[in-house]
């Protein structure tokens, strides 16, 4: 499956986004779907999972509450929906495909090529 992110942009702190995660090639039911992030000189890290049985999801306890996941399957899509964004939200986010939720970025693949998110005032 290829993977393409989207959605990211420069937004004021306080501001929202919406990340979308589209797939082609194969359709995502099957796959569980992460969104990662990393920010220049840090290593990358999971932010939020959506699961490949009953949509079960995860989310960094740095985001848990402002940051919401879900799964379109008549689109084929992944959103990212992000509310008050902070400076230290600034990175590029990734999505990518794995067999499980895992905060493990080595056990995910198909991943997107990454949308730039900037908080800044």
């Amino acid at each position: 499956v290829q993977l393409q992110a989207s959605g990211g942009g420069l937004v004021q702190p306080g501001g929202s986004l919406r990340l979308s995660c589209a797939a082609s090639g194969r359709t995502l039911g099957p796959y569980a779907v992460g969104w990662f992030r990393q920010a220049p000189g840090k290593e990358r890290e999971g932010v939020s999972c959506i699961s490949n049985r009953n949509d079960n999801t995860f989310y960094a306890n740095s985001v848990k509450g402002r940051f919401t996941i879900a799964r379109d399957n008549a689109d084929n899509t992944v959103y990212l929906q992000m509310n008050s964004l902070k400076p230290e939200d600034t990175a590029v986010y990734y999505c990518a495909t794995a067999r499980t939720c895992t905060a493990v970025p080595a056990l995910f693949d198909s991943w997107g090529q990454g949308t730039l998110v900037t908080v800044s005032s």
